[in-house]
């Protein structure tokens, strides 16, 4: 049994992934604009992320733009056949890099976002397409997605997307989303001290839904502690194996996506799939959130 393998598997839409998967956001330049310094170095990690058994890549042509999509091509392309290609469509940036949420949003630009990932991607149907909700940049925020999201549906039936989800959403909007077109995955912000879905969480393992959470130590901000570094040390661990290992072991439709560029971060990364953690360290970590 692979290293990734550990970490057991959980459906993706109608495909079993491996639960532990690979975020390709950070293959972009600096502040997930332009291209990375050293494009063979991206093209190496994908490639051992998938040799080490990853079947789930995030991505979106937001992130480049077109650059980590074209990177995926260039390094996977021809696709295995069990590899789950993940992206999502609803924020757009401009040539300065400026995010443009709004206008990304209307049912035109979801359409030519679409057109956008399968000609980069090299694909002629997107397996996953998660409509990320920019009603408010930072959290989400309660609205109506029902315009959007029937675009979305309607690409779908054209036989452009196999499944849809969403991301930055709130539990009323999955069940709008839900009531349009089935909503096979959430992706929101979900950590140790982001705690907000927890109920969300629940629910959707209730239904079979996959729960894909990123920024795992907090995205660019990060929450590394003193605490987490000590509980971590104990464990002969790193702080992000150690926030992995919590999130596979909190729910079975959790989904890690840990994203790196560097090809020994990817290891330790997939190493987390073999840690377990006792009930009395689960607690420790769980106080973190009421610190």
């Amino acid at each position: 049994m692979g290293r990734n393998e550990l970490a057991g598997d959980f459906r993706l839409g109608d495909r079993p992934v491996n639960r532990m998967g690979y975020g390709a956001m950070q293959l972009a330049g600096p502040l997930v604009f332009g291209p990375p310094e050293d494009p063979a170095a991206a093209v190496a990690v994908l490639r051992e992320a998938v040799e080490s058994g990853v079947n789930h890549i995030d991505t979106s042509d937001f992130y480049g733009p077109h650059v980590v999509n074209q990177l995926i091509r260039e390094a996977l392309g021809p696709y295995p056949d069990d590899l789950a290609i993940v992206t999502k469509v609803g924020a757009e940036r401009g040539d300065d890099g400026r995010r443009l949420p709004a206008a990304a949003a209307s049912p035109a630009e979801l359409t030519r976002a679409v057109h956008d990932n399968l000609r980069n991607l090299g694909l002629e149907q997107l397996e996953v397409v998660n409509f990320r909700v920019m009603l408010r940049v930072n959290v989400p925020a309660e609205g109506s997605i029902e315009a959007s999201f029937t675009a979305l549906a309607e690409l779908q039936r054209q036989g452009l997307i196999r499944h849809l989800g969403l991301s930055h959403a709130t539990p009323t909007q999955f069940e709008e989303a839900n009531r349009i077109a089935r909503v096979v995955c959430v992706q929101n912000r979900y950590n140790l001290v982001h705690r907000q879905d927890d109920a969300f969480i629940d629910r959707l393992a209730a239904q079979g839904v996959a729960y894909v959470p990123y920024a795992p130590l907090g995205g660019f901000r990060g929450l590394a502690t003193p605490r987490l570094a000590a509980i971590a040390a104990n464990l002969e661990a790193t702080p992000m194996q150690v926030a992995l290992a919590w999130l596979l072991q909190r729910s079975p439709n959790i989904l890690p996506i840990p994203g790196t560029a560097s090809s020994a971060h990817l290891r330790e990364n997939l190493a987390a799939a073999s840690l377990r953690l006792s009930p009395a360290t689960v607690a420790q970590l769980d106080s973190l959130a009421r610190a």
